[in-house]
């Protein structure tokens, strides 16, 4: 099992977003993402996520939102995900060179242009909710076979 968190830092109608170029043997390799990471021992949800926020952009996250929890059954090497989604609407300090791949500010609007996993084609959408929600995305071999959601 492996605990993750994913960050959508938003400003002035535009989310950053990683763009996986520059890491090797990376499964989310020339896919945009957020930016967020795996947990470190005994880290809150919290912690892991203003923590992968400031080591991938430098950041500092000074209001991080919960939106939701996203279980990925079986998504890399029969390992499930539990993935903790926040929006950071209020950060500080200097963008830094991501190691992983190209920072880039994108227009709210044109997000879902962008190459997405499946799944995040349906959840981002669900950021602008007043609503937590706790969903299952399945996927086989990359491709996204169905997923399920509960809004609270």
């Amino acid at each position: 099992m492996k605990l993750a968190t994913l960050c959508y830092l938003r400003k002035d109608g535009k989310t950053l977003m990683l763009h996986r170029v520059k890491k090797e043997n990376d499964m989310h390799e020339g896919k945009y993402n957020g930016l967020g990471g795996k947990f470190e021992k005994s880290e809150s949800p919290e912690a892991c996520a203003a923590r992968e926020v400031f080591e991938e952009s430098g950041l500092i996250a000074e209001n991080l939102i919960l939106k939701g929890v996203i279980t990925f059954p079986k998504f890399s090497r029969g390992e499930d995900w539990y993935v903790f989604v926040f929006v950071i609407d209020k950060f500080a300090g200097k963008m830094i060179e991501s190691n992983e791949g190209n920072l880039e500010w994108i227009d709210d609007r044109e997000l879902l242009d962008l190459n997405l996993w499946d799944g995040d084609r349906i959840f981002l959408k669900w950021l602008d909710q007043n609503k937590f929600f706790s969903a299952v995305f399945n996927y086989e071999n990359g491709i996204l076979k169905n997923h399920s959601v509960n809004f609270y």
